[in-house]
């Protein structure tokens, strides 16, 4: 703006009486080094032959300005002509970045508009500022300073320098909270993502200011106080203010609690033809008398709706009304059924691919072109995408189509990296000290298939794996897939012998409804007894040699648990079956199965109810010890591995046994420390019984009794991997069972 003052003086110099009339003869430029004298003349409002109007020329001299090629302009008369004088903005040679240490040079570079051989102008020079003061904040630190610095070359050359100062981590000094009766602060605090500065959070950026998550926060403060009954909930204000020192902010959230509500009456009303709200009431679990929670409401409205789309009815919306009696402190909840938007499918659009083909996103949609949209599926598709592991980002919208009742559903995507090469080093109880190398692709060639090479090397076994699979075989949602196998495995302190196992497996997988999942297998592998201790168990000597087995199996499993990671509800059956003896040098028919009940008593107080039983049969030969079932350890905690059940008392080897059952029941629950350290204490107890052997004799022990066990133990989810250490006590043992108290665990990848 000043430059044009000066231009306008310039302009102001002529007097108004001396150009009225007058006409411009002609138009020239001077100062232009790299910009054409055409080019300049293009941006003029003026032309030759036109009058020396004041509004045109003041018109041109914005014109040229805007362009932001300039430093600086004037137009003056001499005589009849115009003359156009510039002064172009120099061209930037380099760009580079001093004292940044917490953000990578390329990472900022990245982020701002300039680059080298283009045009500086100050304005731009200030927004990349801005810009990259901006990213400093994102990163937690709202102290830092950017200053731009000019060096001028020759040839009108510019290297633009922006000076960093990082300054401290800002962190996030005290949460605080004004209005709060009915939970203290300490459990608010347990329920935003922001988290207070300490010195244990430095995996974590929870502890820094963003004001994304602080929105966030207030979302998750509403939410839990609508779960909990307090239906007017509301935040009025977040505010977050900087220290003097710039490097702690204090936040301070002011709530409006409002009084708390039950559930006051509970109905279904239908207003669809030929649908009646009687048969839809007992699905409903709202329970009058129950706390309000808003979130319980829409699981009911999802799991309706869901119901009607079953029933082909895609077209049916559930709306909750609710209605206050302040002086009962209830809510009546009434789910109205009624006729909504017809709308369907017209195209689903995928972008953000560059890898990943289309095919495998959209195989994992449950709408197609032309089907109903309906908004559970489409929830359901989006999880199932994300669940890929293939995006870091996965954003699903509805658009309008080409007519009112089509919709273009939009999937946009943002691919992240599906290769892993990890190197392991952990230590268990079983197998002592242990390292593995794995190099594995998710997502090869684009097309979902998994490729795997694994290794383990412990100082009891020793394991390479090489593994593929195909998630949708004949593009059908059917895995199918092939494992190569080399095994080794030191028994000697169970049962005197080591084992050697190499083989290949395949194997066919699909569903048989949402929940419930059937897999195929075939394996053939030969097995090797060997190294046998000369003073081991006649039984055991005379299993030594090779074996080949070839066997084809079934697995049946049901699986409705939250989470298959770390599950807090629900439950898992799953039943095995196994034949051997399609060839090979082994017969027998092994089955399994296996249940898990996950309660939770509270939001982090888990009960964990397992059983596990188990059965195999010698068809026309006894069952060979490799092929038996085995009995403690991480299966029965409070005895060793295999110290449990038939047993040569005459050595001490464990002979294992044809048919087992296990039971476990488990809480697990928090031990008051922040929830982001992810520690749990475990108390547990086992039971379990393993018998019937095919060995006979005068020293072998086969008695079939129940054993029992009960201890504690301490989990932590550490930067490093998990770790876990367990103390346990039989209660219920016989004489000639081997026990252990303590068993530690702990894995970890780089």
């Amino acid at each position: 703006m000043k430059k044009w003052i000066v231009a306008f003086t310039v302009l102001a110099a002529i007097p108004a009486s001396a150009m009225a009339g007058d006409r411009i003869a002609a138009i020239t430029v001077t100062g232009a080094q790299r910009i054409e004298d055409s080019t300049i003349l293009s941006y003029l409002a003026a032309k030759a032959g036109d009058e020396f109007d004041e509004d045109t020329l003041d018109a041109s001299l914005k014109a040229l300005f805007e362009t932001g090629m300039f430093a600086d302009v004037t137009l003056r008369r001499e005589g009849d002509d115009l003359v156009v004088s510039v002064t172009e903005n120099p061209i930037i040679n380099r760009i580079a970045f001093e004292g940044n240490k917490r953000i990578e040079g390329d990472e900022l570079e990245s982020e701002i508009q300039m680059r080298p051989r283009v045009v500086f102008t100050r304005g731009r020079v200030q927004a990349d500022t801005d810009r990259i003061l901006e990213l400093y904040r994102r990163n937690g630190r709202f102290a830092a300073k950017v200053t731009p610095q000019v060096v001028k070359l020759d040839q009108n050359r510019v290297d633009l320098i922006f000076t960093i100062d990082e300054g401290p981590k800002t962190t996030i000094g005290r949460i605080g909270f004004i209005g709060n009766e009915a939970f203290s602060d300490g459990q608010l605090r347990e329920e935003v993502r922001t988290r207070e500065s300490r010195w244990y959070r430095f995996f974590t950026t929870d502890d820094t200011y963003d004001p994304d998550r602080l929105a966030f926060d207030k979302e998750l403060l509403r939410r839990f106080y609508l779960t909990n009954g307090y239906a007017d909930f509301r935040v009025a204000s977040a505010v977050a203010e900087l220290s003097p020192g710039g490097d702690e902010f204090f936040l301070t959230f002011t709530l409006e609690e409002g009084p708390r509500y039950k559930f006051g009456r509970v109905a279904v009303e239908s207003s669809v033809a030929k649908l009646d709200a009687k048969d839809l009431e007992p699905m409903v679990d709202l329970m009058p008398g129950d706390w309000y929670d808003a979130l319980a409401i829409d699981k009911e409205i999802l799991k309706l709706t869901d119901d009607l789309a079953a029933r082909q009815m895609p077209f049916v919306e559930v709306v909750p009304q609710m209605v206050r009696n302040a002086e009962e402190q209830t809510i009546d909840i009434t789910l109205a059924v009624g006729e909504g938007p017809r709308t369907f499918v017209e195209r689903i659009d995928i972008s953000g691919n560059a890898r990943t083909m289309d095919e495998v996103v959209r195989r994992e949609f449950q709408l197609s072109e032309g089907d109903a949209l309906n908004s559970a599926k489409l929830a359901t598709s989006e999880k199932q995408v994300n669940d890929l592991g293939f995006f870091e980002k996965v954003d699903v919208n509805v658009a309008p189509g080409s007519a009112p009742d089509q919709k273009v559903i939009n999937v946009k995507v943002a691919e992240q990296s599906t290769g892993d090469m990890s190197i392991g080093a952990g230590y268990s109880t079983a197998d002592g000290m242990l390292a593995d190398l794995s190099i594995r692709e998710r997502n090869l060639l684009g097309k979902g298939q998994d490729l795997s090479l694994s290794t383990t090397l412990s100082s009891q076994k020793n394991e390479i794996d090489l593994s593929f699979t195909e998630p949708y075989f004949m593009d059908r949602d059917i895995s199918a897939g092939f494992d190569i196998f080399n095994i080794t495995r030191d028994q000697q302190s169970e049962s005197s012998y080591d084992q050697e196992q190499i083989g290949f497996g395949l194997r066919l997988g699909y569903p048989l409804s949402p929940k419930l999942r059937q897999r195929l297998t075939y394996r053939l592998e030969k097995s090797t007894i060997g190294n046998v201790d000369p003073a081991a168990s006649i039984y055991i000597r005379g299993q030594e040699g090779s074996r080949t087995t070839s066997m084809v199996g079934n697995e049946l499993t049901l699986d409705a648990r939250n989470s298959k990671l770390d599950p807090s509800e629900g439950y898992i059956l799953r039943m095995n079956n196994e034949l051997a003896g399609l060839g090979g040098s082994t017969r027998f028919f092994r089955n399994k199965l296996t249940a898990a009940l996950y309660y939770p008593l509270s939001q982090e107080w888990v009960m964990n109810f397992t059983g596990e039983g188990g059965i195999v049969w010698g068809l026309g030969k006894d069952v060979n010890i490799a092929d038996r079932y085995f009995l403690g350890g991480d299966n029965l905690r409070g005895f060793k591995n295999g110290g449990v059940g038939p047993r040569d008392t005459a050595t001490g080897d464990s002979l294992g046994g044809n048919h087992y059952v296990r039971g476990s029941a488990e809480l697990a629950f928090p031990l008051g420390l922040p929830s982001e350290l992810g520690i749990r204490a475990h108390v547990f107890g086992d039971a379990g019984t393993l018998g019937s052997v095919d060995s006979t004799g005068a020293t072998v022990v086969d008695e079939d009794a129940l054993r029992a066990s009960v201890g504690a133990g301490i989990s932590w989810r550490s930067p490093m991997g998990p770790i876990r250490f367990d103390y346990a006590s039989a209660l219920v043992k016989e004489d000639y069972d081997e026990t252990e108290n303590f068993r530690f665990s702990f894995g970890t990848r780089f």
